[in-house]
């Protein structure tokens, strides 16, 4: 069964005076079916979040040009542009006086296969039709209540701590990066990664449904942004997504 890609990748500013999330996705230089995803949600203040977004995305880009798909593992592509981007960050500090700071989170799609990682609070979905497969854990306060139990995810989606981070590129401490992978895709596997700004709207099932209802990736990131924003109420935030739908050829 041949497998083809439908990707969609989509911004909108919110309510922000300007757009520091950065997403794109990249086809490897030498084609072979593999493509790398990038979201990254800036911070910083008046264009620090710009530089550190602007950043992960250029490593990211760099690294894949040099990426061996047959002698490198996908893990050492990701962990590297995702600290190599750190780096650069810190580094950027002194030379622009800001306080860059910046989320990433990172796909690597290879024919069968796909391999993921993240650090702060960007986030990586895994639907197969309407079913959540896997969903990433934020590195964050919040996250971590939830994980041990001590409140629920509805009540996280307003709590007042919601958006501390635990971790982030450009820190000082090095960043706290989580791994995973899957093999054996096939038709209606759908991925998405997106910034803060859209997933503190939905619950993980919602998401799901909305993409898997959806004609195409393009009309459901429509769907999303345009709930997000009305859900916002004036005060969103930059809303950044990627999604990439594997459907069958006809």
């Amino acid at each position: 069964m041949a497998i083809s890609i439908d990707v969609c990748v989509a911004q909108h500013q919110g309510d922000r005076r300007e757009q520091q999330d950065r997403a794109v996705v990249l086809p490897h230089p030498r084609g072979g079916g593999v493509a790398l995803a990038v979201v990254a949600d800036g911070m910083g203040g008046h264009t620090g979040g710009v530089i550190a977004a602007q950043q992960v995305v250029h490593t990211a880009r760099n690294n894949l040009e040099r990426f061996s798909v047959r002698n490198e593992l996908a893990r050492t592509l990701l962990e590297s542009s995702i600290n190599e981007a750190h780096m650069l960050i810190k580094a950027s500090r002194f030379i622009n006086e800001k306080d860059p700071h910046s989320t990433a989170v990172m796909l690597l799609l290879q024919p069968g296969k796909a391999s993921w990682a993240h650090c702060g609070d960007s986030r990586f979905y895994h639907f197969h039709d309407d079913r959540v497969v896997f969903r990433s854990t934020d590195h964050s306060y919040v996250e971590q209540l939830v994980v041990q139990g001590r409140i629920t995810a509805e009540q996280a989606l307003s709590h007042p701590k919601r958006n501390i981070l635990l971790t982030s590129l450009g820190g000082a401490e090095a960043p706290k990066i989580s791994f995973g992978e899957t093999e054996n895709l096939g038709a209606s596997d759908t991925f998405l990664l997106c910034s803060d700004g859209l997933w503190a709207y939905f619950t993980d099932q919602e998401l799901a449904w909305v993409i898997n209802g959806a004609a195409s990736a393009r009309e459901a990131s429509e769907l999303l942004i345009g709930r997000a924003r009305t859900m916002a109420n004036g005060e969103g935030d930059n809303i950044s997504l990627v999604i990439l739908k594997l459907i069958e050829k006809s």
